[in-house]
């Protein structure tokens, strides 16, 4: 399996009792501490340059809702910079991840209602995959946070 921005590494580390797992991010702080937890952890973009074939690739993609005057360099800032619709990375994602996923395979992504919901459901259909809502939880705040599972149409 596959984590995609794994930051801290906490889910792949959890999951490597289970499957073999691998990970990806771009920045090079949360490359370097994954790898201290014991994650196999490769510095890239999303999935560039990856050759391996998983049957399932989780993905938190930064989602936030970001203008041009918001952002900062910095490495954090790829974490959450979702682009102006929170939806950029997410785009981006779904058009790369066929090249990396072996046939049957499914992916686990988790959205925001920041992103609008809807939109990204159309982008899951617009890139050929099927999708299931698995669950939901509500913010404080009123974001509604929600898992689907992926299966790409071959």
């Amino acid at each position: 399996m596959l984590e995609v921005g794994t930051g801290s590494g906490i889910i792949a580390s959890s999951l490597q009792g289970y499957a073999r797992v691998y990970a990806t991010d771009i920045n090079p702080h949360a490359v370097g501490y994954a790898h201290s937890q014991g994650v196999d952890v490769i510095r890239t973009d999303l999935v560039s340059g990856l050759r391996k074939v998983f049957t399932l690739v989780l993905f938190n993609p930064p989602y936030l809702p970001t203008s041009t005057t918001e952002r900062s360099d910095d490495w954090l800032e790829y974490a959450l910079d979702g682009g102006p619709d929170g939806r950029h990375t997410l785009s981006r994602f779904l058009s790369q991840v066929p090249g990396v996923l072996a046939s049957g395979g499914r992916i686990i992504i988790l959205i925001s209602s920041l992103q609008s919901i809807p939109a990204c459901e159309r982008l899951f259909e617009h890139f050929g995959f099927s999708y299931e809502h698995m669950q939901s939880e509500m913010l404080e705040d009123g974001e509604e946070l929600r898992i689907y599972l992926l299966t790409i149409n071959r």
